[in-house]
């Protein structure tokens, strides 16, 4: 995304009074909604505002509650440390849960952010109708400020199935107690919210680069189908996605992903989260988060390139799991493209080479300071998601038909699978190495219902060999490891504490 976005994000917080909490009372002497939200410029900042909350979704909180709670990830514990336990309560299964209700941090801060984003989008929409500057441009910010907020309700959608219904401003202290609705309320919001951003967006072609365009719009939407299982719908949106002719997928895997300064929104990027190395304050740090600890600044340098590379202390998150480093088909070119190894001198544990998430480790100049963009959506999943959606109308021939452009890639042959069910094994196999590490393999086991089979598995590997899963020998996991395996999360309990409708 272009620096005066970026910029414009600023300003657009400043100017609209948002900040990370849910409430705020705007002093007389700042500008509101009565005489900011005028001009294009206007709407522009403010729909600029609505995206901010993505760097910090994706940078600290995602991986946590999607890809280290699923059979990918685990943690990589530092018995040196001490206890940091809002990780490894959702590490392994273990987060407190009392009256539904959680205490988690990670999942109160993922909470408020995704609502911080539905309130900036929901200030927008009530005003930008009656705002007079051009159709066309209106109707692009107004479909980028509808696609954000199905965004964010998708996230309340899949990791809470329920959540409050704001859809306008909030002006009072009373109208932030929001009814509680229903998965199918939040569904028909989401719906609705891409129906429209899905007609007024413009296509990749034609968009400013890093803003949510028609085709992310409908990937979106794809991706909500494929939980509700209307395959027919999810097929329409995906087909569209591809005959759109915007889209390819990066002749190299490796060259799917973003450096710190370049090959941003590329031809497979469908959608990414924007992060710009630098000073400016919108970097990000997450290949930081995915290492061991601790590791010298020598050892560090050898994944950074930075010139000046601090060691790590604390404890590490995302570390890839033994089973899943296994799986991979041999020969798939993937595997050393997204897994990677660094040898750790000073850590306790007796293994001293640990596994890493190698697709977001790149050079760069700042210490803790990258520029890696995140991708949501990739063209890849474009094509498994047709993929999906054709077997599960019995045009297996056909799925296999996208899924093994995806294997091509890979260094692989065509699929095996011929029937419904062999199709669908390998479709999941499929998505997990593709997308590895990109936080989609805790939703696809939720949404095949595979999940505690898949999570109870591995807490008796874990269990079995504390070892092989990266803590020092002679570790007992905690007693209520893998006792609380459950498919959404419990709303966050400090919500509770203001909203009485939150239960």
């Amino acid at each position: 995304m272009k620096n005066k976005i970026i910029l414009s994000c600023l300003l657009a917080v400043g100017l609209t009074g948002c900040t990370d909490s849910f409430l705020e009372i705007t002093p007389e002497t700042s500008l509101s909604s009565v005489t900011f939200f005028k001009t294009e410029a206007d709407f522009t900042q403010a729909v600029n505002a609505c995206y901010v909350p993505l760097r910090t979704i994706y940078n600290d909180r995602s991986y946590l509650l999607s890809e280290m709670h699923s059979d990918n990830t685990y943690y990589y514990r530092n018995t040196a440390f001490g206890a940091t336990e809002q990780q490894e309560d959702l590490a392994d299964f273990s987060i407190p849960v009392s009256n539904n209700l959680t205490t988690n941090t990670h999942v109160l801060n993922q909470y408020r952010q995704d609502y911080l984003i539905i309130a900036r989008a929901n200030q927008i929409l009530a005003l930008i109708d009656k705002a007079d500057f051009d159709a066309a441009t209106k109707a692009n910010l107004k479909g980028q400020a509808q696609f954000m907020r199905a965004f964010a309700y998708f996230e309340i959608y899949r990791y809470f199935n329920k959540g409050p219904l704001q859809l306008t401003p909030v002006t009072t202290r009373e109208a932030a107690a929001a009814k509680l609705g229903t998965a199918d309320d939040i569904s028909k919001i989401i719906i609705g919210d891409l129906t429209g951003a899905i007609a007024g967006l413009k296509p990749k072609a034609t968009q400013e680069p890093g803003r949510a365009t028609s085709g992310a719009a409908k990937t979106l939407l794809a991706n909500l189908y494929l939980i509700q299982k209307n395959w027919a719908g999810a097929e329409k949106l995906c087909r569209e996605v591809i005959a759109e002719g915007s889209y390819s997928l990066m002749p190299d895997y490796n060259n799917a992903f973003t450096t710190s300064t370049g090959n941003k929104n590329n031809a497979e990027s469908v959608f990414e989260v924007q992060y710009q190395e630098g000073a400016n304050g919108f970097q990000g740090s997450f290949m930081y988060n995915f290492l061991p600890r601790p590791m010298t600044s020598a050892e560090l340098f050898t994944l950074s390139g930075t010139s000046n590379p601090q060691p790590q202390t604390g404890e590490g998150n995302n570390a890839p799991m033994p089973e899943l480093i296994n799986s991979y088909e041999a020969g798939d070119l993937r595997k050393d493209a997204s897994i990677g190894y660094i040898t750790c001198s000073t850590t306790l544990w007796q293994g001293k080479t640990y596994p890493i998430i190698k697709k977001f480790m790149r050079t760069h100049s700042l210490n803790g300071n990258h520029g890696m963009n995140w991708p949501i959506f990739r063209y890849s999943e474009v094509l498994l998601f047709l993929a999906e959606a054709l077997n599960e109308q019995g045009k297996t021939v056909e799925a296999a038909t996208y899924m093994n452009m995806v294997r091509k890639r890979a260094g692989l042959p065509n699929t095996t699978a011929t029937s419904q069910v062999e199709f669908r094994t390998a479709l999941m196999n499929e998505r997990r190495w593709e997308l590895a590490f990109e936080n989609k393999r805790w939703h696809d086991l939720v949404r095949t219902d595979t999940y505690k089979e898949r999570i109870t598995a591995k807490g008796n590997a874990i269990k079995a060999d504390p070892f092989a899963h990266y803590y020092e020998r002679g570790y007992t996991l905690r007693s209520n490891s893998f006792s609380v395996i459950e498919k959404y999360y419990p709303l966050p309990a400090d919500e509770a504490a203001l909203n009485p409708n939150i239960k």
